[in-house]
């Protein structure tokens, strides 16, 4: 079965790091840029982060800037998601996304884009 595997999600205080990923299963990520979307609750899908198959970054939420880093590790058939100084407003589902096509662009950004592949979503919750 072909999908997207998020990991690492959960409970951290504010000013708190957490590192989730994204594993690819029956496929190969190497060929695919990658993104970062969250949602929380009544609130729209936002992307955060993309990374390309040869590994250049776009960054779509500004809220991020300097706190949230991607990485893609093709041995591991892993993207991961830096997270740090995590605050309140961080708290949503994080969702990565796989596409073979559409190269990390605007359209990354939309909340109408449909990548081929999302995962199922991880839980982050900044809170004390």
């Amino acid at each position: 079965q072909l999908q997207l595997v998020e990991s690492g999600g959960g409970l951290v205080q504010p000013g708190g790091s957490l590192r989730l990923s994204c594993a690819a299963a029956g496929f190969n990520l190497e060929s695919y840029a990658i993104g970062w979307f969250r949602q929380a609750p009544g609130k729209e899908r936002e992307g955060i982060l993309c990374i390309s198959s040869s590994g250049a970054k776009t960054n779509y939420a500004d809220a991020v800037k300097g706190r949230f880093t991607i990485s893609r590790d093709n041995a591991k058939n892993t993207v991961y998601l830096q997270m740090n100084s995590l605050k309140a407003e961080d708290t949503a589902v994080y969702y990565c996304a796989a596409d073979h096509v559409i190269p990390c662009s605007s359209v990354w950004g939309s909340p109408s884009f449909g990548p081929d592949y999302w995962g199922q979503g991880t839980q982050v919750t900044v809170s004390s």
